[in-house]
C-alpha cells in the first residue's frame, strides 16, 4: 500500500487529466466546488492539490481587490454627487 502510495505521489499527471481537469474548473459552480474537493481531499494526487488550492488563493486575491475597487468607486460616486449638491451620508 505505500509503495502504490509513493508510485502515485511521484507520477506526474497525464495531459488529458490536465486536460478534463480544466474542463471542469470551466464549469461555472461545478468548477468552484470541485477546486474545494480536490484541494483538499485526500485522495487527490498533491500536484493537482497544490494546483487547486493556488488557484483558490488566487481567487480570494481576486475578490478581495474586486471588493476594495468596489468600495473605492462608490465612495467616488458618493463624493461626486455631494460635490454637485445632491446625496448626503
Amino acid at each position: 500500500m505505500n509503495a502504490q502510495l509513493a508510485e502515485r505521489e511521484s507520477s506526474p499527471i497525464s495531459l488529458g487529466d490536465w486536460m478534463i481537469t480544466l474542463l471542469i474548473l470551466c464549469i461555472p459552480l461545478v468548477g468552484i466546488i470541485m477546486l474545494f474537493v480536490w484541494g483538499f481531499a485526500d485522495g487527490t494526487h498533491p500536484s493537482k492539490r497544490n494546483f487547486c488550492r493556488a488557484y483558490l488563493i488566487w481567487m480570494l486575491i481576486g475578490i478581495v481587490i474586486f471588493v476594495l475597487f468596489l468600495i473605492m468607486g462608490g465612495m467616488a460616486a458618493l463624493m461626486g454627487a455631494r460635490a454637485m449638491g445632491g446625496a448626503t451620508l
